[in-house]
């Protein structure tokens, strides 16, 4: 009689667990989608406000020129690559993504979107996640184009995928402006769980056209950014409402995850395709305790002006720290490398409270252990369709 398909995906774990070999050799694609905390230029090449390519931004990268990161060096995909063994992907508009570079993934995260389509409106021409998927979708016909379409299919499945959405929705729509029109047609609870309906369709779609270890992140400390410690802070203590979203948001996304992986029939152990990142949980520790960590503030960003310098855009004008590791963020809403690396420290070796039902290291292992020994059938199994 013939095996069944979780027999033979048991065995296909079964084989997939020799020790992995150094981070050189895991090297693979990755895909970034999203918004500011991981776009790395899209946005320059685009007539909008929300851009990171002029001084200061940068001023800690080799050549200490602006690159299109928000923040002073490194973000945390770039950080990530590192810890895969890759290159840094390139930005999805950047004429040298072609070629061999292609095999390396791509970033396809705009600054200023949100998971629905009217967030971010006052940014204008961003690269919303509808058209991030779109241009995902070429990405794919372009690579199979130049390596056919098998390579192409084992490029991407064996890929890892990074999503982060989210933040932008509070911030830049339901919260943007007192009695904005997002928060007059829902109260919060309502409005968490349609922003995750929409998040579920988008996930279903990456899904769809491929992607197979998707790494999820939630919402940080919103209410804790110095922008909103500008508006809304006496003392430096977090807004308590922004908080609440992020603190009802972040366990329902989980369990949306769940449910996905449910639907497509990976459950909730070493097969999960889906894998939520609790972001907000990496920030609580070191804004909580910053000094523990070798901060000195986690409330003052270091590029900026007026209170907590978390007052408009960081510019070439603007107030200036003199050593950004001692800072948690770079701007009024996004960290510096430092804090960056922290965080991701928690992808990589973090237990289950930060990153769930897997760390990256057990990403990585149950990837390239699989594609070293197991046979196409049952890495088809394991990472299924």
């Amino acid at each position: 009689m013939a095996a069944s398909s979780w027999q033979v995906a048991l065995l296909a774990f079964a084989v997939c667990v020799l020790p992995a070999l150094p981070a050189a050799s895991a090297a693979r694609a990755f895909f970034i989608f999203g918004d500011s905390l991981v776009d790395n230029g899209n946005n320059n090449y685009l007539m909008t406000s929300a851009r990171a390519d002029s001084w200061p931004y940068g001023i800690d990268t080799p050549d200490h020129r602006a690159t299109g990161r928000f923040s002073n060096g490194k973000n945390v995909v770039d950080l990530i690559s590192e810890q895969i063994g890759s290159v840094p992907v390139l930005p999805y508009l950047s004429p040298e993504l072609d070629g061999e570079n292609l095999l390396v993934g791509a970033n396809f995260a705009s600054a200023g979107i949100g998971i629905l389509n009217d967030t971010g409106i006052q940014f204008a021409n961003i690269i919303r996640i509808s058209k991030q998927l779109t241009y995902f979708e070429q990405y794919k016909h372009r690579l199979a184009k130049l390596y056919g379409p098998e390579r192409a299919a084992r490029v991407v499945g064996g890929a890892l995928t990074l999503i982060t959405l989210g933040g932008n929705d509070f911030v830049n729509n339901y919260y943007l402006v007192p009695y904005s029109a997002r928060s007059r047609e829902f109260s919060l609870p309502d409005y968490i769980k349609y922003i995750l309906s929409e998040y579920k369709q988008v996930l279903r779609r990456i899904h769809g056209l491929g992607a197979r270890r998707i790494l999820v992140t939630g919402v940080g400390p919103i209410g804790c950014v110095p922008a909103e410690l500008a508006m809304h802070s006496l003392d430096g203590s977090c807004d308590p409402e922004l908080q609440r979203a992020s603190e009802a948001y972040n366990p329902q996304m989980e369990a949306m995850l769940n449910q996905l992986n449910a639907e497509v029939g990976s459950g909730n152990g070493n097969g999960a395709v889906f894998v939520a990142v609790n972001t907000r949980r990496a920030h609580d520790d070191f804004i909580a305790d910053p000094k523990a960590y070798g901060f000195v503030t986690a409330t003052e960003a270091c590029c900026g002006q007026g209170r907590f310098n978390g007052i408009g855009i960081c510019t070439m004008v603007s107030s200036l720290c003199a050593n950004r590791d001692e800072y948690v963020f770079w701007d009024a809403f996004h960290p510096t490398e430092r804090a960056n690396r922290l965080i991701a420290q928690n992808y990589l070796t973090g237990s289950t409270d930060y990153i769930s039902p897997m760390n990256l290291s057990t990403i990585i292992h149950l990837l390239l252990d699989c594609s070293i020994i197991c046979s196409s059938i049952t890495c088809l199994m394991l990472f299924h369709t």
